[in-house]
């Protein structure tokens, strides 16, 4: 029994500290201005995001696309576009739907575009890691963001969130793709950050 204290320890410490890590917390204002509204406009901001151990997303482009193109030519380019393109054909639909899915109780929505409605939800992500599966070893991806709610065409801000090292995976395995891991990331963020909304306002 005592051979088996310390794994069991270190599982623990380890799930705490990601439970720990992915909780939002109100950096400024409140959410009481949210009471009511029943359309958000969202907008998605990924500038000076930081990838893995790369401090700019650029840096960790360069070298991923020099190393794919080195092994078989085009290989970085095609993924270069994946990268980018996930974001509105993956990441960002799968934001919203957990959201709305969340909040459809409080007949609560967001989407993009929505340049008539008062307020606006601003998604920034400030952190980004990939995570990698091989099959005999993997690690999921983590995203951290900022959440600011503006007055729509305004530069009034209302409330500012934070949400750090949100993990995404399958439980399957089957998360051998770059966008899959990172849309769980964005799937739960959304989930979760539509739960915090509704906890504050459902009084």
């Amino acid at each position: 029994m005592k051979k088996l204290r310390l794994p069991l320890m270190v599982l623990f410490v380890a799930i705490t500290s990601i439970s720990f890590s992915q909780k939002i917390k109100i950096e400024d204002g409140d959410l009481s201005f949210l009471k009511g509204v029943t359309e958000l406009n969202v907008v998605y901001d990924y500038s000076n995001m930081e990838v893995g151990k790369f401090k700019t997303e650029e840096a960790y482009l360069d070298k991923k696309v020099s190393e794919k193109n080195k092994k078989e030519a085009g290989t970085g380019d095609k993924w270069l576009e994946s990268w980018n393109g996930s974001r509105e054909r993956v990441y960002q639909p799968k934001f919203e739907s957990l959201f709305n899915k969340v909040l459809a109780k409080k007949n609560m929505t967001i989407a993009e575009g929505r340049t008539d409605a008062k307020y606006t939800l601003i998604v920034k992500t400030v952190f980004t890691e990939p995570g990698y599966n091989i099959g005999i070893s993997k690690k999921p991806s983590y995203v951290s963001f900022e959440y600011i709610f503006i007055e729509t065409g305004t530069e009034n801000v209302l409330c500012t969130l934070v949400q750090f090292k949100v993990p995404g995976s399958q439980a399957a395995g089957f998360d051998y793709d770059t966008s899959t891991r990172i849309s769980e990331s964005y799937a739960k963020a959304g989930k979760m950050l539509a739960g915090f909304i509704y906890k504050k306002i459902k009084k």
